[in-house]
């Protein structure tokens, strides 16, 4: 990467890059990483978490060029902070259960947000996470406090009252902040049904292209022209191939 990012023979591309037109790229190789686990291929995974790694590296040269810190300074920093948050590990600290882990790691990340004067219960939740994600750590950051439904049934109720609202929406900039009021609500009702949102929609993003795929294959090149009915049809018989 020094090689690469060296202004007189390194390559223009990557010789012009900052942290900010870089940060796009590292977010679609995360993703990357997590499409190659969801279908289980190992050889893939090798090669997207090289494209991670690659992406940690280019930041970290960037920074020892500006003199903020250095791609060591990194790896000691993580590894420094994996045995602080682990006293039941590295430290004199047991913990009888995984329930007690948590709680002190949870304990410890507190401090660490107090230290660095991020106040309140929602301070330091990443605003580059995808929104689902991110919708669900709010909410957990709240629930700690103790402003949560006690069961699916208040976040389910909520869900209904964000659809009327919606359908009483007086305008189209309105509605569009009731639909993220109803995108979060449903996010809470997930999180209570014990499901993993955005993974949640992964899965139902990839059901759609492997059910649209096999429709297109079976109507071939006359599927654009097909009635909604016939696609429909279509539809039906791949859900019933248990696509």
């Amino acid at each position: 990467m020094a090689k690469l990012r060296d202004p007189r023979s390194g390559c223009p591309w990557d010789v012009e890059q900052d942290f900010s037109t870089i940060a796009p790229y590292t977010i679609e190789e995360a993703h990357e990483v997590a499409d190659a686990i969801a279908r289980g291929d190992m050889a893939d995974l090798r090669g997207e978490l090289g494209d991670l790694q690659l992406q940690v590296v280019f930041h970290a040269r960037m920074a020892e060029e500006a003199g903020h810190f250095t791609l060591a300074d990194v790896i000691a920093g993580i590894s420094d902070k994996m045995v602080r948050r682990h006293p039941h590990v590295f430290g004199d600290t047991a913990h009888s259960d995984g329930v007690a882990a948590q709680r002190g790691w949870e304990a410890i990340k507190a401090e660490e947000r107090a230290s660095r004067r991020e106040t309140g219960a929602l301070a330091g939740v990443a605003l580059g996470l995808p929104a689902l994600m991110r919708a669900e750590k709010l909410q957990k950051r709240a629930a700690r406090t103790g402003f949560d439904w006690p069961d699916a049934t208040g976040s389910r109720a909520k869900v209904i009252e964000e659809l009327a609202e919606i359908d009483a929406a007086a305008d189209d900039a309105a509605r569009a902040e009731e639909f993220g009021d109803l995108l979060f609500a449903v996010v809470n009702w997930a999180r209570h049904c014990g499901v993993d949102a955005e993974a949640a929609l992964r899965a139902g993003n990839a059901k759609f292209e492997r059910r649209f795929a096999a429709m297109e294959v079976e109507a071939g090149d006359a599927f654009a022209g097909l009635s909604l009915e016939a696609k429909e049809e279509l539809w039906i018989k791949a859900k019933a191939r248990g696509l």
